[in-house]
């Protein structure tokens, strides 16, 4: 299908239609090797080998994002005023997206985004009849009977308004909480719907656009939709006319800066501590104390000069400390030997030995008793 070349352009994510038609006056766009300087040439992206400073245009992969808009926040690309726009929110996608419609700048909701041009043109189209639900605000207490305006159509400067589905949701002392549901786009339209009808509207935000729903997105969110959801616009509004090889699924992007500052000050409290030495006294330590050496009966082992390091428990039966060790020397390992009595006169206790070794340094049990196994033939 052939389309005018700045469009083209544009849909591959090079550059905006306007800095589009720039390129082509530049003399930067060839066409199948012949550079193009006219506007309005059309051209079949899938036939014709177009490309722009020498290199070959790539249709993007289509994606299409629901981004929950915060309140003051242009819904552009780029502002000259230098305020925030909805592209600083999902940049490093990969691909250069667009808002499909707007939301005012004091107004906060659900903003779908998307590089697909046929798929933004087909939902803003007026007769598409797109419904876009609103929760508002407003000054005074109505009643069922002040709705009768909004449902039946309000004349405003640039004409009556079609018929918008309206409820009453709760007062608030003196302000009147509602939802409406239009199918038109016009600028302003339930700011200057409420001032038409003397409500003026204090608080606005966009719930649902297309039936997707901004449920679950915090202000300056995003998400990809799913695939039941862009089967169900298909549905309803034709578009998008391809499914497979988009972007699609559930993910969210942080781009809320509040969170992003919080996540900087958790980083920074998970730094690491100070060495010792440069961080002041040593902290007192609560490390209890190691328990006193008992023996079999609980009496404490006599000699014991201070509490030092933690005597093991032995299994003997009598396990006695020698007389005339001067205080607890090293752990002794425990050994099961049945007589564990330590020598009158050692000077304290010596070199741990294991219960193994002190076993192969005496006869075995009842080796005096026991008798060589008769073998050959006589066996018995």
């Amino acid at each position: 299908m052939e389309e005018r070349l700045q469009k083209i352009i544009a849909r591959a994510g090079v550059a905006s239609r306007r800095a589009a038609e720039e390129l082509i006056l530049a003399g930067r766009v060839r066409v199948n090797g012949r550079v193009v300087t006219e506007l309005g040439l059309k051209a079949d992206r899938q036939k014709d080998r177009i490309e722009v400073d020498g290199k070959r245009l790539v249709s993007e992969v289509p994606v299409y994002v629901a981004l929950h808009k915060p309140r003051n926040v242009v819904s552009t690309l780029r502002d000259p005023e230098g305020r925030p726009t909805v592209a600083d929110y999902v940049r490093g996608m990969g691909a250069r997206l667009y808002p499909v419609g707007r939301l005012d700048f004091a107004t906060s909701g659900i903003l779908l985004m998307t590089n697909d041009g046929d798929f933004a043109n087909a939902l803003l189209h007026p007769r598409g009849g797109v419904p876009k639900t609103y929760v508002l605000k407003v000054q005074g207490v109505m009643s069922e009977d002040d709705l009768t305006p909004w449902r039946e159509g309000i004349r405003l400067e640039d004409g009556v308004t079609l018929p918008a589905e309206a409820r009453l949701l709760r007062h608030e002392g003196d302000k009147t909480w509602l939802e409406v549901t239009l199918r038109e786009g016009r600028n302003q339209q339930i700011r200057r719907m409420g001032e038409a009808t003397g409500w003026p509207v204090m608080r606005l935000a966009r719930t649902t656009f297309a039936g997707v729903s901004s449920e679950r997105l915090r202000p300056g969110e995003w998400r990809a939709l799913t695939v039941d959801e862009l089967l169900h616009i298909r549905e309803a509004f034709g578009v998008p006319k391809r499914i497979r090889g988009a972007m699609m699924g559930a993910s969210s992007g942080p781009v809320d800066h509040r969170r992003v500052a919080g996540a900087a000050r958790s980083s920074a409290k998970a730094s690491p501590r100070p060495a010792p030495e440069a961080a002041g006294p040593p902290a007192r330590s609560r490390t209890p104390a190691p328990p006193r050496a008992r023996t079999r009966g609980g009496a404490d082992a006599p000699g014991a000069a201070g509490p030092g390091p933690a005597q093991p428990r032995s299994r003997s039966r009598a396990n006695v400390a020698a007389p005339n060790a001067p205080g607890p020397g090293p752990a002794q390992p425990r050994s099961r030997s049945r007589a564990n009595v330590a020598a009158p006169n050692a000077p304290g206790p010596g070199p741990a030995r294991s219960a193994r070794s002190a076993r192969s340094e005496t006869k075995p049990r009842g080796a005096e008793t026991r008798g060589p196994r008769a073998r050959g033939p006589g066996r018995h």
